[in-house]
């Protein structure tokens, strides 16, 4: 057990510094200043133009070889210093992730969890019941074919404007500053329904199209049919069966999870909810180097977490996979 957890870990580590190498890379060879796009921000600064860009370029360590800004970057990065935002200078890009974060994972974690809950229990009892099947399934496969942009459009003209029962943007009301007190909490509640809303609906009908596929497979397979000869009870091959249907299905949540802040770009355009991806994209086109070096750096530790972490819970929920790390098969 030990074995594998080690070699495990060196995996991943290989892997979180090639991906974190890539995340460096890549936006400077992305076209565009974006020192330029910051000075175009101030008007009226014409006289000693060059000088003052020269300075700003230094600063941020954009003047240097690009060999000495990769070694200064992984310094400053084990130092938990992400560097100063260009999009929203002069605000240090670890301030401008730690307050979008707490939106997206009040927003995201209960939409994926809550999702994959029903919409497991939804597949299987459709797996298992042809009547049910019939009129569930369309209805799944229209939820997990509608892009999030356009269902959250669907639920903001509905539920917004036809029927103004919840407002249609941001994350609370403009007169409103984040506190702990229960007029915040309510008014954050009455904005963060719609949003997540629509990411629940559209990540059920997924879910629950999957497990539907694997209760029926499973079913099917040998063993069921075996305990069935037996004369075990449909109940108890129905349970085997979920729990092995089910182990695709946690995969997919780890992954899930592990892509939670990039997960709801377009629905926090449509809602310009103030979440991650948001900011990702406003640093993308702002050609904010540090920020989306930051973004990134989270998406991949993320995702990184996520993966390790359903590896360990795989040798927990399947016995298979703990007995060939033991030996003992």
């Amino acid at each position: 057990m030990k074995k594998y957890l080690g070699k495990k870990i060196f995996i991943y580590l290989i892997t979180f510094f090639f991906a974190v190498t890539i995340d460096w890379a890549i936006p400077r060879f992305m076209p565009g200043d974006p020192i330029q796009m910051l000075l175009s921000r101030f008007q009226g600064m014409e006289g000693g133009r060059e000088i003052i860009q020269a300075q700003i370029t230094a600063s941020f360590g954009l003047d240097r070889p690009l060999l000495e800004q990769y070694f200064n970057f992984w310094v400053s990065l084990f130092k938990g210093d992400l560097g100063t935002s260009i999009y929203a200078f002069p605000k240090p890009v670890m301030d401008v992730i730690n307050q979008a974060i707490i939106f997206d994972i009040l927003l995201l974690v209960p939409s994926i969890l809550l999702s994959w809950i029903a919409g497991n229990k939804l597949g299987a009892f459709s797996g298992v019941n042809k009547k049910a099947d019939k009129y569930m399934m369309p209805f799944f496969y229209f939820l997990t074919s509608s892009p999030y942009f356009w269902f959250a459009v669907v639920v903001v003209f509905f539920f917004g404007v036809q029927l103004p029962w919840f407002p249609i943007s941001n994350a609370y009301s403009a007169t409103m500053r984040p506190a702990f007190t229960i007029d915040f909490i309510l008014d954050f509640l009455h904005h963060w329904f719609l949003p997540f809303l629509t990411l629940f609906l559209v990540q059920l009908g997924g879910w629950a199209i999957g497990m539907r596929n694997m209760i029926i497979y499973e079913m099917g397979s040998n063993y069921s049919k075996y305990m069935e000869s037996l004369g075990a009870s449909e109940k108890l091959i129905r349970k085997y069966a979920f729990r092995n249907g089910v182990l695709p299905q946690v995969t997919g949540l780890a992954i899930r999870l592990g892509n939670i802040i990039a997960g709801a770009l377009t629905t926090q355009i449509v809602f310009s909810y103030p979440g991650l991806g948001f900011i990702l994209l406003k640093a993308i086109q702002n050609q904010d180097y540090f920020l989306v070096q930051g973004c990134f750096l989270f998406i991949i530790i993320f995702v990184l977490l996520a993966n390790f972490t359903v590896d360990i819970i795989y040798m927990f929920i399947d016995p298979r996979v703990r007995f060939s790390y033991s030996g003992e098969v």
